[in-house]
């Protein structure tokens, strides 16, 4: 079985990652959504509400799995028994951070390949911080994440006024 990891922190997740979460699944026979908990960051969601808008978001796929994990990704890759590391470029200025993420896990283990898919053009200039920071000033965003994603952003922003 081809089993696929695409790790990230979809805080949240976007059209973007469900553009890279559908190909992949065609591409795939199991594909784990990995959400990175990370102690330096400040998400805006716990890694429990970004695991159940990524399950919300990819219901209608089968071979699907939203997990979560800290650490190296390469220590989670050999758990999962998994070889193939996903990752979406939106734009070039994306390849160099993700050629030396890739070759650093390349180093730490050489059985894990890093494929990178392009995001479709629809979807190549959005971003999670892009969309927090739009959703933040109530701006529409329907166009950019799925329903229940924009209504979770509303609530998280709704105490929040511009001027």
């Amino acid at each position: 079985m081809k089993v696929a990891v695409y790790p990230g922190s979809f805080d949240p997740i976007t059209y973007g990652h469900l553009d890279i979460i559908e190909r992949s699944a065609k591409i795939f026979d199991h594909v784990v959504i990995a959400v990175l908990i990370n102690s330096a960051k400040q998400p805006l969601f716990t890694v429990d509400e970004r695991e159940q808008m990524i399950r919300k978001a990819t219901q209608h796929l089968k071979n699907i799995e939203v997990d979560s994990f800290e650490g190296l990704l390469v220590d989670y890759m050999r758990k999962r028994q998994a070889k193939v590391i996903l990752r979406g470029l939106r734009a070039i200025s994306d390849f160099e951070y993700e050629l030396q993420i890739a070759s650093i896990n390349k180093k730490l283990s050489e059985e894990v390949e890093t494929l990178f898919l392009m995001t479709n053009n629809r979807h190549s200039f959005i971003s999670s911080s892009m969309v927090k920071e739009v959703a933040r000033y109530h701006a529409d965003i329907k166009d950019l994440v799925p329903e229940h994603v924009e209504q979770a952003l509303l609530n998280k922003f709704s105490h929040h006024k511009t001027r």
